[in-house]
């Protein structure tokens, strides 16, 4: 399976816009949980026996999540998509094309997945290994929905309001001090260098509605919410904003982009607003999101002080 289309199973079609802005926790911090433990996940009811000590993760952004709320420790077993933290502990187990018995090696007592590829669930239920799995989220809710779950899994309640509570300071800190556009601007989202983009039914389009911007590839003809755009489209649609999820994957940069035929005639281009965000950020949908946000504030924040 191509990196492409791996890192585009982890960004599911969503729900609408509204269901994105600003959500407030809210309430008393959840209770220690108590063990066994059912959760409801999105493959079902789930019961974890015990306390998880032995954790493999097939899931960047669940480990990424695991790690955020202070769950490190427990885990044993990471795929190589998970690049964050560092000091995760990589191995070439796959998400994509998991392996039962080369899971079980690990002695796991929970796996946490994004989907159920494969029927690994099933498989995993076999041995009496709990498997919690955490979709791409739908929204910012959807985010800090799977933090939470994540840590009242693993025993780490307090942990999950610490991390949901300094992301929603940051997001409303982020959104509130960027300018809306005096006139709409455009972006393209660049998935890799074969044109592939996400449009707003999608988490990365809606973050970008977050800010105020237009995406070309709303406007796609298209059966698919990750359409593969044509160059002749992109030239013609005239984006202000450029950015490229494809740095780490295919190598792209401001260079590459502004030597590609006819794209020395975009705005983006000219202005040189064309932003290289490392492709776990702007493809995983944990608490680093919060840095995929930053930096396209910030080139609004630039586009718009040009307009003046």
């Amino acid at each position: 399976m191509s990196t492409l289309m791996s890192r585009v199973r982890w960004l599911l079609p969503l729900a609408t816009i509204a269901a994105l802005v600003f959500s407030v926790a809210g309430g008393a911090a959840a209770a220690a949980p108590q063990y066994p433990l059912t959760l409801k996940t999105a493959n079902g009811k789930v019961t974890i026996a015990h306390i998880p000590s032995r954790i493999v993760s097939l899931s960047a952004t669940a480990t990424e999540d695991l790690f955020a709320v202070g769950a490190g420790k427990q885990v044993v077993a990471v795929d190589p998509y998970s690049t964050y933290p560092a000091n995760a502990p990589r191995t070439k187990l796959s998400g994509f094309t998991p392996n039962v018995e080369a899971i079980a090696k690990y002695r796991p007592d929970l796996v946490v997945v994004s989907d159920d590829m494969h029927h690994i669930v099933a498989q995993l239920g076999k041995l009496h290994i709990p498997v919690l799995v955490e979709p791409a989220a739908a929204n910012l809710n959807g985010v800090y929905a799977q933090i939470e779950q994540l840590a009242r899994a693993t025993g780490h309640t307090a942990g999950a309001k610490h991390v949901v509570a300094g992301m929603q300071r940051q997001v409303n800190a982020i959104v509130r001090s960027t300018p809306r556009p005096s006139t709409p601007l455009n972006v393209y989202h660049e998935l890799d260098q074969t044109y592939y983009s996400a449009d707003s039914h999608t988490f990365i389009g809606q973050m970008y509605s977050l800010l105020g911007l237009q995406n070309i590839a709303d406007k796609a003809a298209s059966s698919t919410d990750y359409p593969q755009l044509s160059a002749e489209y992109i030239v013609a649609s005239n984006p202000d904003l450029i950015v490229l999820a494809d740095t780490v994957c295919c190598g792209q940069t401001r260079a590459t982009v502004a030597a590609r035929p006819g794209w020395s005639t975009i705005a983006a281009v000219k202005t040189g607003e064309v932003v290289p965000i490392n492709d776990s950020i702007a493809s995983e949908w944990g608490p680093r999101i919060v840095l995929f946000l930053k930096a396209v504030s910030s080139a609004v924040k630039t586009l718009e002080g040009q307009a003046k």
